[in-house]
């Protein structure tokens, strides 16, 4: 059995990062770290962290919530990482049993599987896709360590660095397995769903920077539309 360890990076949530903590406690997975990388707050979530047992916790300003993600890696001691952010919560304690119950996860780099948003179960892509968005939820992800470490997010995008990680690694030709689990309960009050636009603009420069021309031609058109709605519904 090998050592997940859970990160959740957070600054001022102090009641979302409560709810968080309380679902990652009920995990019924026998070697679970537990990591808080808090950005400075100043809502009194650090002297809650005092008090916490079982948390291993920093509290310091960082460049953002991918760098805040990295942080949390370079502790991390675990085989697997999985970021379950303020506010979000595992979809039941015994979530990681199930996901490492399929056999095909074994030879796995990345894990993934479905999310549930607003009481309804959405289904992830059963298969990688390459393509211009996220095909499965981050905090529905399971990664190697190793994986992070080696290619650590780029922080440089604010919005969409998870989304590059990802293609990064399919180009990397690392294996991604799917498996059929609603892994978490993802809060949609978080900043890449208020900021529509912001998040869509940044996956178009994700694009550019990877894809050659004639694969941005192809996947551009897919977030040109939509952001363009979203500017003028001012999302």
């Amino acid at each position: 059995m090998e050592k997940v360890t859970v990160i959740t990076v957070a600054r001022n949530a102090r009641n979302d990062l409560r709810r968080t903590m309380e679902s990652v406690a009920r995990l019924s997975y026998p070697d679970v770290e537990y990591i808080v990388v808090d950005g400075a707050s100043t809502d009194g979530t650090v002297e809650m962290l005092e008090k916490s047992k079982g948390v291993r916790w920093t509290s310091e300003a960082d460049r953002g919530i991918y760098d805040a993600m990295n942080k949390g890696v370079t502790k991390a001691t675990g085989e697997w990482v999985i970021f379950m952010n303020a506010g979000d919560r595992f979809a039941s304690d015994d979530v990681i049993e199930r996901v490492f119950s399929h056999p095909e996860t074994d030879a796995a780099d990345v894990i993934y599987g479905d999310v549930v948003k607003r009481g309804t179960v959405c289904s992830a892509s059963p298969e990688p896709v390459d393509g211009h968005r996220m095909f499965f939820c981050h905090q529905s992800c399971i990664a190697r360590c190793k994986c992070l470490i080696d290619t650590p997010f780029d922080i440089s995008h604010r919005m969409s660095a998870d989304f590059k990680w990802v293609k990064m690694m399919i180009k990397q030709g690392r294996r991604l397995v799917y498996v059929p689990v609603a892994v978490s309960e993802f809060d949609t009050g978080g900043v890449s769903n208020t900021s529509r636009s912001r998040g869509l603009a940044d996956n178009m420069r994700v694009i550019r920077e990877l894809e050659p021309l004639s694969r941005q031609l192809t996947l551009l058109p897919h977030l040109i539309v939509p952001y363009v709605m979203c500017r003028l519904r001012g999302k």
